[in-house]
């Protein structure tokens, strides 16, 4: 009995610990602001385009993530310049894509999500026109397999979600449904999702037999953040009694309790989830994504506090000491690729390619250990 009582106190008393490291939201907030404020005063021009490779207008998916992570930002803190920072960007692009209105790559429509955002705060038809007409394409036509990699499922499902709330039609919910499970169940054999490990292949290239140097699954970090992410996004959107709801609510559990144990000492994951000597090392997005969903469903009553709460602050401290710089440049950031070996080496110091959807999953995941009560 007394064993007992031991344990349940060294358990109350690591959760009191845990919850005391977070729940400074002073300073969560701060450490938002700091790497906002560093990219903000890099790209103060919000229609200069990105140049790395090639030349790229600045709609892409990549800004497209990271202004996702601003609205996040404005919700808990709605300070003007980082409305206006979103407006202008959406203003320079008359509220539109890459590619045009007839597009099926998640990548080029993924703006829409702050597009929707930015028209609920001060609605206008103008705003949504393109929107509307690419997502209505997609609504209006048979095809259920443009997510034919993960990580378009964040790129596109938030913006059914939003939406379909939006309009108060269900016909987005179950467009976005059978979208999700055609990438979840069909695409590559047997579908992109392992429900025995909980975790996602990129795409059909990582299949089986594909394996990691150590004959394990090749499950990329980034990759399975952007799935949870995207669960945690849609759930945060749309209602209750949306059709679905507990399907995404069942995989986020599973995605959540497969990450647990292979989360690094250091309180990050690998780029690869189940061989850490490939490319081993700290690395910020996933990680970020990670504590994003793991938190979300923590403050939602989705995933039990006592056991997720010690992960999301083992995982927050590490960003934030580890990653983030003093003048708010994040480190450790893999840049864009699609496996463990794209971008590397990894360091504290080195520039990835883009510096703007790190940031984004950083504020979303920011946003949500603010709300942590």
């Amino acid at each position: 009995m007394k064993k007992h009582l031991l344990l349940v106190c060294i358990s109350v008393l690591s959760l009191q610990t845990a919850f005391s490291q977070i729940s400074d939201k002073k300073k969560v907030l701060e450490k938002m602001q700091l790497a906002n404020e560093y990219f903000m005063n890099k790209w103060q021009d919000v229609g200069k385009t990105i140049i790395t490779n090639k030349e790229r207008p600045s709609n892409i998916w990549t800004r497209g993530v990271y202004y996702e992570g601003l609205m996040a930002l404005y919700e808990i803190y709605p300070k003007e310049e980082y409305y206006k920072y979103a407006y202008d960007w959406a203003e320079f692009h008359d509220w539109g894509f890459r590619n045009g209105n007839a597009n099926r790559n998640a990548d080029d429509y993924c703006a829409a999500q702050t597009y929707i955002d930015l028209y609920n705060l001060e609605p206008d038809p103008k705003k949504l026109k393109n929107t509307k007409a690419c997502i209505n394409m997609l609504l209006n036509t048979p095809q259920l397999d443009d997510w034919s990699w993960i990580d378009a499922i964040q790129m596109g499902m938030p913006v059914f979600a939003k939406l379909g709330v939006l309009e108060n039609d269900d016909r987005y919910y179950e467009k976005m449904y059978d979208m999700y499970m055609y990438t979840r169940d069909k695409h590559g054999d047997h579908g992109l999702y392992n429900p025995k490990d909980g975790l996602w292949w990129r795409d059909a290239d990582f299949d089986p037999p594909y394996t990691e140097p150590n004959g394990e699954d090749s499950y990329w970090s980034r990759g399975n953040g952007w799935v949870i992410a995207a669960l945690a996004k849609v759930l945060t959107i749309i209602p209750e009694n949306a059709p679905h709801r507990e399907q995404y609510i069942i995989d986020l559990k599973s995605m959540a309790q497969a990450l647990v144990p292979i989360q690094r000492k250091d309180g990050f994951w690998n780029v690869s989830l189940h061989d850490p000597k490939h490319y081993g090392g700290k690395e910020l997005s996933g990680t970020a994504l990670f504590v994003y969903g793991m938190a979300y469903g923590v403050n939602n009553g989705i995933l039990d506090k006592e056991t997720y709460l010690p992960v999301i602050e083992k995982a927050w401290n590490a960003m934030i000491e580890d990653g983030l710089h003093k003048n708010g440049f994040l480190g450790y950031l893999q840049s864009t690729g699609k496996e463990p070996k794209d971008g590397q080496p990894l360091s504290y110091d080195k520039i990835p390619d883009f510096e703007d959807y790190g940031l984004g999953c950083f504020l979303l995941a920011g946003a949500e250990v603010y709300r942590i009560k």
